[in-house]
């Protein structure tokens, strides 16, 4: 109700005051992420695991690769999970506060932190071994997600992995979106299908229905192929539009991306660079065209600050480590490869 002169008294004395929000605090986060953040362990010179005797230890999960990301990028972003008590729940809390993250990830003492096991086989191709089940991010369920968790927050930021977890992950998810709609949060969804999580029959349903309560929804050409029939970029964001989003963008690596929005249709080349590893792309993608969008950028500006975002880690190795700061990403392309 609006508090103007036209409100009619209630008392017959002054207009009735409409409700007041508590105001956010200033340092609260605006995009709040929510999953799977697993350990890991990589071979550092190429080979077989089983004659590796160096390895580097690290982590990675594309819900806090975004958080990273976005943090680097000047937004403020919280991140909710579980983790165990265990050095690699340790190395994730650490490291996440000190990229500016606000960690939110109770130490479960029941439950280890996921792990998984990289082996670098060659330069340029890689495998991964997972241990997650039993984890303690399996165990994540609607009480994970407070009713308060949201508050200041512009964007809620999910992906497909989370709800392939568990039963009560899976609520988790939808428990989330639905409290951010009810308090006018924004939810965001990036597809991020994992085959070893579960199969594209199994996600399917789960993905169309977190399509149709987002706002925006990201996709690569064969994951919006799970939510609807496989056809061009464009097609295919019209089609998942027609769940409910406003927007839609379909990530097309090394062909850039087409983004739907409002029924528009834009599209934006690939920055070319050299690619070290491709691990994380995405993410920083996300995180990228998310940024723009908080800003208040147009379509176009965001899809470019993505693939600018997105290119910019495929030149280092890890899943979150070459995310750029905005600084760093008016360098790419530069003529001279030393600032001075």
């Amino acid at each position: 109700m609006r508090n103007d002169a036209s409100t009619p008294p209630t008392d017959g004395g002054a207009p009735a005051a409409a409700p007041v929000s508590p105001a956010p605090r200033a340092d609260a986060a605006r995009v709040i992420t929510f999953g799977e953040t697993m350990g890991l362990a990589v071979n550092d010179v190429p080979g077989s695991i089983a004659t590796a005797r160096a390895y580097s230890m690290g982590f990675g999960g594309a819900d806090s690769n975004v958080a990273i990301a976005l943090s680097r990028l000047g937004v403020r972003t919280a991140w909710i999970s579980r983790l165990g008590t265990d050095p690699f729940g340790d190395l994730i809390e650490r490291e996440l506060r000190a990229e500016g993250v606000d960690v939110r990830a109770p130490r479960d003492p029941r439950h280890p932190t996921g792990f998984m096991l990289k082996q670098r086989r060659t330069q340029h191709t890689a495998s991964v071994t997972f241990w997650r089940r039993g984890s303690a991010a399996s165990h994540l369920s609607a009480a994970d997600f407070p009713e308060d968790a949201l508050g200041g927050a512009e964007l809620l930021h999910l992906t497909g992995i989370t709800p392939g977890l568990s039963a009560s992950a899976r609520e988790a998810v939808f428990t989330a979106a639905d409290r951010a709609r009810a308090a006018g949060v924004a939810v965001s969804f990036d597809v991020n299908h994992r085959e070893g999580v579960w199969s594209r029959d199994e996600a399917a349903p789960v993905y169309r229905r977190l399509a149709a309560v987002a706002d925006i929804v990201f996709a690569g050409d064969d994951e919006a192929a799970i939510l609807v029939p496989a056809a061009p970029a464009d097609e295919l964001a019209r089609a998942i539009a027609q769940l409910g989003p406003r927007q839609v963008v379909i990530k097309r690596g090394a062909q850039g991306a087409v983004a739907l929005v409002d029924g528009v249709v834009h599209e934006q080349d690939a920055v070319r660079v050299d690619v070290v590893d491709t691990v994380g792309a995405g993410d920083a993608f996300v995180a990228g065209y998310l940024a723009a969008l908080l800003d208040g950028a147009e379509p176009r500006a965001r899809l470019r600050q993505g693939v600018a975002a997105g290119a910019f880690a495929c030149t280092s190795r890890g899943d979150w480590e070459g995310s750029p700061t905005r600084a760093e990403l008016e360098t790419l392309g530069a003529s001279e490869g030393v600032a001075r």
